[in-house]
């Protein structure tokens, strides 16, 4: 996301000396090897099931009864869980180690044969949005029909303006493997194999980042001027990336009539534009009274008259350098867990027993962290890169998270499983949230509090101002794309720009800062996605306070909330809360809870 094998079910985990024994996945569940003969029968299965499945029902959608849409349905469900498997298992074995060639030629293969074999079922959402509505209701109402499967169908309909031909469709399915796809492995091989030569030490992408909450303020600086070299070294090939992407989906976005290029993805996550900027408004107007009044604060702890970008998530003075074990942090977050509901804990034990998660640095592995699906007949796969940080814990705890929720969603079945990103981010965050309230209600020491305090106020920076900027980044990055080609120095000035707005005047930044937008992995996978994490914490903040004041019953609600998974719109979801994400209070509520954490700092220093 030289090399280390994949560890099947037979390989030990690694052991380090400062971190314990660290697990790595066992991906059998999946498939016994890549050359097992369950994978080859699988992907044979695919093949001929996609093909019966056009000449069963291409040209006959509008005609079904409901007994028989059911039926139809459920084959293409099973198509889908099939090819769900067969891509988890390549794509984790792949993120394990980009640099192996035999691993991403495998990944490349059968992106190739599942998107040839799906092409005659190209069909099936084009004439599905044919169906005349009079007829859709009444089909999906049937009570021997497929009505649990309406709010899928309802979300594939409200596509229907945007649909292109027939061949147009096809088309476009048949060239996404050297389109966007093809771009981006470029971008992940290519981030996998940076190296960054810091003081005669040479590291990958992710221990160098490591550095930058480094207590040494000097390794923090070395860390940050090797990013840049190395970034500003890269920067033409990432513009190229970039400028390739956002040029394809304008041209695929004109041909669909989307009005903006947020279009798409407002409409994958089933939420209104004008809920969408009702957060970024909300979050935009708080930028002084929370991120630039944190740092003006942050910069008086380090004795320092202007941060540096090194400086920005730089432990406070007072805490004390710790590496946090394995042993000890997944303690640390089953015990939260449970202090909610044993039931969230016994959620997530089985990730640690069971080979779920694959959490050390290794040569080659995918930077940064998630929590893959799979598909609801399997379970969710966790992956990490621990050094041992005290924010590693918490990422731990936000990955967790995702995968209880996977689980509890995979009742609904693989069609209605899958969580819209504005509600995908909300039992992660939840749990960071719950983890750190456990911390802070066992420490009593003044200087711990602090510390603690601090460093969930720069988590929720992160995860909401950090994230809109980087919203906004992407927002006019695509908006001056359409007007031409972009150097690396537009883009690097639309970076800076977004920074010194979120950041505030308490910043100086170095040159080859300007480069730091290159290994975003989100701008290149899922555009406009980032959004999405600061509509979960805000989200999640809301839902607290909701527990706060009225811890009875909260529990039940909110497993019935992640059980649902797609399955309701994000307003029927938080009407039993009673609160309503397109009431911009909701939003501003959440905000004044890191204004909270900020009052109490400033506190402390009376």
């Amino acid at each position: 996301m030289t090399r280390t094998p994949v560890r099947d079910a037979e390989k030990p985990g690694a052991t380090d000396a400062t971190l314990g024994k660290l697990p790595d996945w066992d991906l059998s569940d999946l498939y016994p090897a890549p050359d097992a003969p369950e994978l080859t029968r699988d992907l044979a299965e695919v093949e001929a099931a996609c093909a019966r499945f056009a000449a069963d029902y291409e040209g006959r959608l509008a005609d079904l009864s409901p007994a028989g849409m059911l039926e139809c349905i459920e084959r293409y469900e099973r198509i889908d869980l099939i090819s769900g498997r067969l891509m988890s298992y390549v794509g984790l074995r792949y993120y394990q180690d980009t640099m192996d060639a035999r691993r991403a030629k495998a990944l490349g293969d059968l992106q190739a044969k599942l998107t040839d074999f799906s092409t005659p079922l190209v069909f099936f959402s084009l004439e599905f949005n044919r169906i005349p509505e009079d007829v859709y209701q009444r089909v999906f109402t049937a009570l021997d029909g497929p009505a649990r499967y309406k709010p899928v169908f309802d979300r594939m309909r409200a596509l229907r303006p945007h649909q292109l031909s027939d061949e147009l469709e096809r088309f476009l399915h048949d060239n996404s493997v050297v389109g966007a796809a093809a771009w981006n492995r470029l971008f992940d091989e290519t981030t996998a194999a940076l190296t960054f030569d810091v003081d005669g030490e040479t590291m990958g992408l992710e221990a160098t980042l490591n550095l930058l909450t480094d207590h040494d303020r000097t390794r923090r600086e070395a860390g940050a001027r090797a990013l840049a070299r190395v970034f500003g070294d890269n920067v033409k090939l990432f513009a190229r990336i970039h400028n390739t992407l956002a040029k394809e989906k304008a041209v695929e976005d004109k041909w669909r009539r989307m009005p903006t290029p947020q279009t798409a993805r407002h409409l994958s996550n089933h939420v209104e534009p004008e809920v969408v900027q009702a957060l970024r408004d909300a979050v935009v107007a708080a930028y002084p009274r929370l991120s630039h009044r944190y740092y003006r604060l942050k910069a008086r702890w380090l004795g320092l008259d202007k941060l540096q970008v090194w400086d920005r998530n730089a432990p406070l003075p007072t805490e004390a350098p710790r590496t946090i074990g394995w042993d000890e942090a997944r303690s640390t977050v089953l015990d939260a867990y449970a202090g909610f509901d044993p039931k969230l804990a016994d959620l997530a034990l089985p990730f640690f027993d069971h080979g779920w998660i694959d959490a050390g640095v290794k040569p080659g592995k995918a930077p940064g962290a998630f929590a893959h699906p799979t598909v609801t007949t399997v379970h969710p796969y966790v992956m990490l890169n621990y050094l041992g940080k005290p924010r590693d814990v918490m990422t731990l705890a936000h990955e967790l998270g995702h995968g209880v929720h996977q689980r509890l969603a995979a009742e609904q079945g693989e069609l209605l499983s899958s969580t819209p990103l504005t509600l995908a981010e909300t039992a992660s965050v939840f749990g960071e949230m719950l983890t750190f309230r456990a911390l802070l209600a066992n420490t009593s020491d003044p200087v711990q509090r602090k510390a603690l305090l601090a460093g969930k106020v720069e988590d929720m920076i992160n995860t909401v101002i950090r994230q809109i900027a980087f919203y906004d980044f992407e927002c006019r990055l695509h908006a001056a794309r359409a007007e031409g080609e972009l150097t690396p120095d537009d883009i690097n000035a639309i970076w800076m720009e977004v920074q010194i707005e979120s950041l505030g005047d308490v910043f100086e930044f170095m040159p080859g800062y300007e480069t730091f937008w290159t290994y975003v992995p989100h701008f290149v996978h899922s555009p406009f996605y980032v959004y999405a994490y600061a509509f979960g914490d805000g989200l999640v903040n809301a839902l607290y306070a909701a527990y706060e004041d009225q811890p009875q019953g909260f529990q039940d609600k909110y497993f019935d909330m992640l059980r649902a998974g797609g399955s309701k719109h994000h307003s029927e979801l938080l009407r039993p809360f009673g609160l309503n994400a397109a009431d911009p209070a909701f939003w501003n509520k959440g905000l004044s809870m890191i204004e909270g954490f900020i009052d109490e700092l400033e506190a402390m220093e009376q």
